[in-house]
């Protein structure tokens, strides 16, 4: 038995490393969580063993000497032991230039577990450029839940629609790329009609004010979805409508129709929109995609992450199993910028102790 830390900043982060604490229990280790700034408050049910936020529970992940941290934040305290792994909080979307974006390389992480080809490729790149991390392919562990519903919610949420399609919609937070202020009369429009049922979503950090607007189309045509259960709304819709959000990414992955609003980096497997008088036609559309459509989702599906038999946990625990057992290669020492960030990491957390 052994001592695993999961890490993260954001609460979006926890349905991440659920999966992967489910996969560490039944293999017989412990999993240890310790959230820090968004996610602080945040717990992962049992038997996930929760630290106390804040230096408390520093000092006593530190003092735990984890065999690997799993971290689904862009960093990860250096200081505590074990192997350091990234999970990561999302998919590629564009959002940023590479360098600032998804593969933006901290000097944090020992191993990279990607997604699929579409992320493995540029790593393993940057990884022979570096020497100092390794990359394994794996799938996301936020993913296996999506062709499991091992609970039930899933079918939950769909029974709400009595028989009706079911369309989700999801957006992000980044003001300047968000459908939700612009897309909320239309969509009040489309669930006041009734012919299809509503599943509504929004980050966690979308403004106060547009949470409680979407709130108010709740009825018997729509359901608000908590961040906690997106995976289970993702799994109960035919289509999905959003803007440059990584849930296009998500959703795709399961072969399913997706219609943006705007998004910064449009594809051949999206029906993206400008005008939001469009979105009865669009929606129109993806529940009725033709062949050239499909084949763009599935191509597409297949590059980001093809893995559909929802053991991506189970791929991540092997890949940190054969890093920690020297069977990926000998890996050169961290740059000294990485000393650098581990010392504004102490100073951002107010930790001056020992290291793990």
């Amino acid at each position: 038995m052994s001592d695993y830390l999961l890490f993260a900043t954001e609460r979006y982060a926890l349905p991440i490393l659920q999966p992967l604490a489910e996969a560490l229990h039944a293999q017989g280790h412990v999993a240890h969580a310790w959230f820090a700034d968004g996610a602080a408050e945040s717990a992962l049910p049992a038997p996930v063993r929760r630290l106390a936020p804040g230096r408390d529970g520093l000092r006593a992940a530190v003092a735990l000497k984890p065999r690997a941290v799993f971290s689904a934040a862009n960093w990860v305290p250096p200081f505590i032991a074990g192997a350091k792994v990234q999970l990561f909080h999302g998919f590629n979307v564009e959002k940023r230039d590479d360098a600032r974006g998804h593969f933006r390389v901290r000097g944090l992480f020992d191993l990279y577990c990607t997604q699929g080809p579409a992320t493995t490729a540029p790593f393993r790149a940057l990884a022979e450029q570096a020497g100092h991390f390794a990359v394994v392919e794996t799938g996301w562990p936020k993913l296996d839940p999506l062709f499991r519903d091992d609970d039930g919610s899933a079918a939950q949420l769909r029974a709400r629609a009595g028989g009706r399609p079911v369309v989700l919609f999801a957006s992000t937070f980044t003001e300047r790329l968000s459908a939700a202020p612009h897309l909320l009369d239309a969509i009040a429009a489309q669930v006041a009609a009734g012919e299809r049922y509503w599943l509504l979503t929004l980050h966690p950090k979308c403004a106060p004010e547009l949470f409680q607007r979407y709130r108010a189309l709740q009825g018997p045509n729509a359901h608000f979805v908590e961040t906690e259960q997106l995976i289970a709304a993702q799994r109960a819709a035919d289509v999905l409508l959003a803007d440059t959000t990584s849930v296009v990414s998500e959703f795709v992955v399961q072969r399913k129709p997706v219609v943006t609003f705007r998004n910064r980096a449009p594809k051949p497997h999206m029906l993206d929109f400008a005008d939001p008088a469009q979105l009865p036609a669009q929606l129109a559309r993806a529940f009725a995609p033709d062949a050239a459509l499909q084949q763009a989702i599935d191509a597409y599906a297949e590059q980001i992450h093809p893995y559909r038999d929802g053991r991506s946990s189970q791929r991540v625990i092997a890949a940190t199993d054969d890093l920690l057992a020297g069977r990926l290669g000998r890996l050169r020492k961290r740059p000294f910028t990485s000393l650098l960030r581990g010392l504004q990491i102490r100073r951002e957390l107010g930790y001056w102790g020992p290291t793990g």
